[in-house]
């Protein structure tokens, strides 16, 4: 009984020893180097692991930039200009900065722009909701104030007005991951350069209805009309499907569109009031 023991004890322990050395010899034909600077680039990005850059996240946004060896097409939202200046002497390349961005609502049916005419009384879900009607306000393309978006972002850059139910952009907060956007049925988010100054102008709806259809269920809908097409300068306004659109490239800020704009459909944000102009009259004596 003895002897089996000790066999059996032996037997085990070669086969166990035989399998380790095949393990190590396999271990080594298909192992896979990887380049050091993979941990330090990614130790060097926020760890947000948001998606932002069109990755799973940051580890696998590191790797690419890596097998890339270049930042070109590759920006991290979240860490902007800042990072990519840290990124690039790792990579022994110069850094280009980018534009910085941020998230814009295009859509100003508030409460009182776009009254309610149905009451929703189902999942609090954006998506969902897109799937049943085409909202409180009768406009189906309008924001359905379910707050997703707000859901999505992790940056708490931004809520839900309660008095206007849309949801409302943090600018100090809001870093352009784009998840926001992602989240939107609709479409009515859209990421914009920011602008000189945190200044920005954009046509807020994205209503391609015939424009008397528009206004009756908004009266701030863009109508399609042209008049900013033919008042803008530089040729940043384009109008396709009764809708305006405003290349942010393009746009120098002038706010012609705006003067001209007969709905209010178009958006000055962060520029100083508008001076009066002061009619003074003559009096001739005779």
């Amino acid at each position: 009984m003895g002897t089996i023991i000790i066999y059996s004890v032996i037997a085990l322990a070669v086969i166990g020893f035989i399998s380790a050395v095949i393990l190590y010899f396999v271990s080594q034909k298909f192992k896979v180097i990887e380049d050091p600077k993979i941990d330090i680039i990614a130790d060097l990005l926020p760890a947000a692991n948001c998606g932002g850059c069109g990755y799973a996240g940051c580890r696998s946004f590191a790797e690419t930039i890596v097998r890339q060896g270049n930042m070109d097409n590759l920006f991290c939202p979240v860490g902007g200009n800042d990072l990519v200046k840290l990124i690039s002497p790792v990579l022994g390349v110069e850094a280009v900065e980018r534009e910085p961005q941020i998230a814009v609502v295009r859509c100003n049916g508030t409460k009182a722009n776009a009254p309610s005419k149905a009451i929703y009384d189902s999942a609090m879900s954006c998506a969902f909701a897109n799937t049943l009607f085409a909202g409180e306000t009768g406009c189906p393309n309008g924001c359905l104030g379910c707050g997703d978006c707000v859901a999505a972002c992790k940056f708490d850059a931004m809520y839900m007005d309660k008095e206007t139910g849309l949801p409302v952009i943090i600018s100090d907060n809001c870093v352009a991951c784009g998840a926001c956007v992602t989240a939107c049925p609709r479409s009515i988010i859209e990421l914009r350069n920011k602008g000189k100054r945190d200044r920005r102008i954009y046509v807020s709806c994205v209503n391609k209805e015939k424009g008397a259809i528009a206004r009756r269920n908004c009266s701030v809908a863009c109508i399609g009309c042209g008049k900013c097409v033919k008042a803008c300068p530089f040729d940043a306004i384009t109008l396709e499907n009764n809708l305006a659109y405003i290349d942010y490239e393009k746009c120098k800020l002038c706010r012609k569109c705006v003067e001209v704009c007969p709905t209010d459909a178009i958006i000055e944000l962060n520029f100083p009031p508008r001076r009066v102009k002061e009619e003074t009259a003559v009096v001739e004596e005779n």
